[in-house]
């Protein structure tokens, strides 16, 4: 098992992100690349002691970025977003 703050990077606060946190209870977060949807459940639970009901992973893959010798693939990065259970809540700020 690895450890939580290794899985779990950082909570992703964007526009989308506070609204589904507040209408919907689901949270998103910016995880590590090679991290399961297990390890991501078992992360959020231990680090915010709250119950994950599911847990929806999307990789995103950044686009080549062009510099003087040429281009480069971007950092490809993957996103979680965790369903709470009614009961429980993330307080960020």
């Amino acid at each position: 098992m690895k450890n939580p703050v290794h899985v779990v990077k950082r909570p992703l606060l964007t526009e989308k992100s506070t609204f589904l946190a507040n209408e919907h209870n689901r949270h998103a977060f910016l995880v590590a690349v090679d991290a399961r949807k297990t390890e991501i459940k078992a992360a959020v639970e231990e680090l915010y002691g709250v119950r994950v009901l599911k847990v929806s992973t999307q990789n995103r893959k950044a686009p080549m970025r062009r510099l003087k010798y040429g281009y480069v693939p971007g950092k490809t990065t993957k996103k979680a977003v965790v369903k709470l259970h009614p009961d429980d809540a993330i307080e960020l700020f």
